[in-house]
């Protein structure tokens, strides 16, 4: 494939067949909802740390907003290019949650990793308050699995711009 058939595979990506698409809207949807759902039915199960539950809580409801915003129409641009008032609106909105999200996993992460290994059994005679194992572990993971994801887009992101370096630059009519 030469390089000005890759820019431009780049810029006009092949569009996603709907079930494919439906599909992984609805597998983004598991995790936020698996967060809500855990945080709920442990609220009051973390005393040395009663933020974690509320995290997973406020972290999968916001997640699961963002999700399904994905979905409106007003998030997809027009194919004229121009933005109206509505689609403005949305982006802002996406934005801010987006941000809201951002600021809401660092905290969590304040939480979570603070306490690293706590106690787990709720009837010790431990100074050290307890924190559900079930709960503590969704946590732990789901906040560690975004790290991991995370630098794996980043590794894959290096070989990209390693691999668009090796095989050549682009000129500068194809730009």
């Amino acid at each position: 494939m030469s390089s000005s058939r890759l820019i431009g595979r780049i810029r006009n990506p092949p569009q996603p067949s709907t079930p494919a698409l439906a599909f992984s809207k609805l597998f983004v949807c598991i995790i936020p909802i698996a967060q809500i759902a855990i945080g709920a039915i442990h609220l009051h199960d973390c005393p040395r740390e009663h933020y974690i539950p509320i995290y997973l809580i406020v972290g999968g409801v916001f997640g699961l907003v963002l999700s399904l915003l994905s979905c409106l129409p007003c998030t997809k641009t027009p194919e004229d290019g121009t933005s109206n008032a509505l689609s403005r609106i949305c982006v802002t909105w996406n934005s801010l949650t987006s941000l809201f999200l951002f600021c809401w996993f660092i905290a969590g992460n304040v939480w979570i990793y603070s306490i690293y290994q706590p106690n787990y059994n709720k009837n010790s005679t431990s100074v050290d308050p307890y924190c559900d194992r079930t709960l503590y572990l969704f946590a732990f993971w789901t906040t560690t699995i975004v790290y991991i994801l995370l630098g794996l887009f980043m590794l894959g992101g290096c070989c990209v711009c390693v691999c668009l370096y090796l095989f050549g630059h682009a000129d500068a009519d194809d730009l």
